[in-house]
């Protein structure tokens, strides 16, 4: 059976980024950067890279900042060139080619399902991936690539998840299914459940395709925890007609929503490259030996 090929992701952006104030207030939290590169090119690169050809970046108030880091920028490019520094021009006007982005505006930030479901002229009738920008995913082949993989041999919708402790199960959307099979569909899924009561503790990691169906949902969905439209609920529906696939990932997992998260990303980062990995190593075990 031939598929329709996914070629569109949903990349909500539009949070007030409270966590990582007041850095964030008077820039977006998806442009704070990780070494030198903002978090969220990161996540545009890996749906380059899993074959995404059209991006829909859901923005909001005071956003501005990333539709200028991916449009082209002339004065810069002939500053570079003048400068003779044909290494960062190369890299500045690829950003500017990465795939073509679209952007809508969230007027207020009512959770993350109406964030989607106001991608959904863009999606028009077709297979779609969402990327959030709070988890970077490291793994080779990307996450993502490896999610469409899934749909592509089954149809249905697919949903990231990794194993964390059951104590810290309370914060995630958490999957229900039979890990241990090769039958990954999802029983159930639960939003945050409290502490106790989640049905297994296999936390679901920001990366989700869906079919297009997820919109009738959302189109329906009131308003539930915190007053915001959640993604989960719609989720929940769906699988009810149509079983989603669980798809473990075995890569690194970075919460960069979360402050020592995104410490975490920045370490571990620079020490997989080449220009830094050296110097940043001897910095950390300096820095290790003078407190012990």
């Amino acid at each position: 059976m031939t598929r329709t090929r996914i070629r569109k992701a949903v990349l909500p952006a539009g949070g007030l980024g409270t966590r990582f104030l007041p850095a964030t207030k008077a820039q977006p939290k998806e442009m704070l950067p990780l070494i030198d590169k903002p978090a969220i090119q990161y996540i545009v690169e890996e749906a380059v890279k899993s074959g995404i050809e059209s991006i829909m970046i859901v923005t909001g108030r005071n956003k501005r900042a990333i539709e200028d880091h991916f449009d082209k920028s002339v004065e810069l490019e002939m500053a570079l060139k003048a400068k003779g520094d044909g290494e960062m021009l190369d890299i500045v006007r690829g950003i500017s080619n990465l795939a073509e982005i679209y952007y809508i505006r969230q007027k207020e930030p009512l959770g993350l399902g109406h964030a989607v479901l106001s991608a959904r002229h863009f999606v028009e009738n077709e297979p779609f991936a969402v990327l959030l920008g709070d988890d970077i995913l490291v793994s080779d082949p990307p996450c993502l690539r490896s999610m469409i993989d899934v749909y592509e041999q089954t149809g249905s919708s697919v949903v990231a998840v990794m194993q964390v402790p059951w104590e810290e199960t309370e914060k995630y959307g958490i999957a229900d299914f039979d890990a241990e099979s090769g039958d990954h569909r999802i029983r159930s899924l639960v939003e945050k459940p409290p502490r106790g009561e989640a049905p297994s503790n296999w936390a679901v990691v920001g990366r989700y395709i869906f079919t297009p169906d997820i919109f009738r949902y959302l189109e329906k969905a009131a308003p539930g925890r915190g007053g915001e439209i959640q993604l989960t609920d719609s989720m929940q529906q769906l699988n009810a007609e149509s079983p989603m696939i669980a798809y473990p990932f075995r890569g690194r997992r970075y919460d960069i929503g979360d402050k020592f998260g995104f410490v975490q990303a920045t370490v571990d980062l620079a020490l997989d490259r080449p220009d830094l990995a050296e110097r940043v190593r001897a910095y950390l075990r300096q820095r290790l030996s003078g407190h012990e």
